[in-house]
Formats: structure tokens, sequence, C-alpha cells
């Protein structure tokens, strides 16, 4: 996707895509081990390629956003992003259309904290197990009944062309996405300008403006992909409106905040929004 953008914006200009190995495409053969409980969380996705950048082997990194740590490697950054997909979430289930209908105890598989808790808070009866590979190895799991349900991002099912009768999308109101969910970001060296000056004929300032507001909420909580943490920001007209959440790991407490302002504000708006949220959560709670 953002190689086809940047040459249909700059005619001249050749892209070469090199493919990088992450620890979470390797790791994940060593069974359904959550990330959480891996020496590396979302780092794994992103660590090999970050190498490559800093040491000029490649000139950008191209990621989901969502995977991506708040604090990046010294001389690195993330100021460009394509336009947002879809940024909800879809349950995956071949006999219930949605969470309130899933039959009592069902299990469900995620690796997910956020998911698991949101999940959770709605039907505390669910069983949740790990569970990981690619999207079509994760559809072939629900075919052959080792779970229940799953969940998975709406925006790589649609890129992926996937469409089958037991993806139920569910409201992004009823079931906050991950922070920058559905977003591709590219990652760059702060001091490769003309990259930087290339890679702006195809930056969405739009959706730049809402992910950075709901990254400064990961951020004022100290969010990792430990904490089920959830926020969704739009632009509505001349107004940015962001929602944010944050759980406790079994799902019992839900608390949530929402803040709006301009765009140029984005950054203040998450940082508050983020702020209200870590003091609303009593001291006998556990979110992480």
């Amino acid at each position: 996707m953002v190689q086809k953008a940047l040459e249909k914006a700059h005619a001249a200009l050749q892209v070469e895509i090199i493919p990088i190995l992450s620890q979470a495409d390797w790791k994940k053969s060593e069974g359904e081990i959550p990330l959480t409980e891996e020496a590396g969380g979302k780092g794994m996705f992103a660590t090999e390629i970050e190498k490559m950048i800093v040491d000029g082997t490649v000139d950008a990194g191209v990621h989901s956003l969502k995977d991506m740590a708040t604090d990046l490697p010294q001389g690195l950054v993330i100021n460009h992003v394509l336009p947002r997909a879809n940024a909800g979430d879809a349950l995956i289930c071949m006999t219930a259309d949605k969470i309130a209908d899933l039959p009592d105890g069902a299990i469900v598989g995620t690796c997910s904290p956020r998911r698991a808790a949101l999940a959770l808070h709605q039907r505390p009866d669910l069983k949740i197990v790990p569970f990981r590979g690619n999207v079509e190895t994760r559809l072939e799991k629900i075919r052959s009944g080792q779970v229940d349900a799953t969940f998975l991002a709406m925006a790589g099912l649609e890129r992926l062309g996937i469409e089958d009768d037991m993806i139920h999308p569910v409201a992004v109101d009823d079931f906050l996405p991950a922070c920058g969910q559905g977003v591709i970001c590219i990652e760059t060296r702060n001091d490769n300008a003309p990259i930087e000056l290339a890679l702006k004929a195809i930056h969405c300032d739009d959706t730049y403006h809402c992910i950075l507001a709901e990254r400064e909420v990961l951020r004022a909580l100290d969010g990792s992909c430990q904490t089920p943490i959830a926020a969704h920001a739009v632009i509505k007209g001349d107004i940015l409106t962001l929602k944010a959440s944050v759980l406790s790991l079994d799902g019992q407490h839900l608390f949530t905040e929402e803040r709006a302002g301009v765009p140029a504000d984005a950054q203040i708006i998450g940082i508050e929004a983020g702020q209200a949220l870590k003091a609303q959560i009593p001291d006998d709670v556990t979110v992480r």
C-alpha cells in the first residue's frame, strides 16, 4: 500500500520492499503464548525493522500502528500515516452474531488483554484462552471448533478481501478499538529529510491527529501490551472527539473518558483524557 501510494505520488520514484521476519512471526510457531508473556511485547513486531532503519539498510519501516510502543528508539519517528481504514473489531463466530448471544461459558480465543477485558465486561461467564496465528489460521481454528469465538480487526479482514458469514462487525462504541487500530504508519530516521519530504505526499493529516490523541492516552497511562486500554478519535467538521477506556484485566471495572477540541490540540486532548482515566483507577484495581 505504501509502495503504490509513493510511486503514484512520485512518478520517478522507485520503491523496493525489503521483507523482514520479526520475532512475532517466528515465535508464534512456539505455540499459543500471549505476547504479554513473551519478552519484547509489542516490540516483537518492530525490533528487527527498526534496527535496519537505524543502520540505513532501509529508509523506512511500515507497521500496523496498534503494534507500536509509544516510546520509539532514539532517532526514530512516526510522522506519517496512511488514511485510516475501518478501526473496529469483528466477532468471529459460527453460532452467534453478537457477544450477548454467545452460549453460556463460551470459549473465546484471544491474546489481546483489551479484547478479553471488553468481552468479559459484557459477559463475565466467558472463558478466555490464548489464541494466535495469522488471519486464515484463526478462521480455520474457528471452523474446526477449537474455540467458540475470537475477535479480529476489520481493517485486516477488509485489506485481505476476506468475507465470511461468521464475521460479525462490532460497533466501535460498543467495543472500543486499540489505540491506532486500522492505521498503517511509516517509521523513519529523524535526520532523513529526503524521505520525510517524499512521504508528505501520501500522509493523512486527519488520521495523524486522531492517532496522536489516542497514543497520548497510552503514554499517560504508561500503557503496554499488557494493559487493557482502548481509544478512538474521529474528526467531524472542525472538531476532534476522543473516547478512551481502561479496564481491569478481569473486565469487572471499566473507566471511560471523552474529550473534544480542535485537531491542532490533539496531543493535549489525549493527555487530558489519559490523565483523567488514570485518576479514576482505584488503588485496589489491577489494570495490568
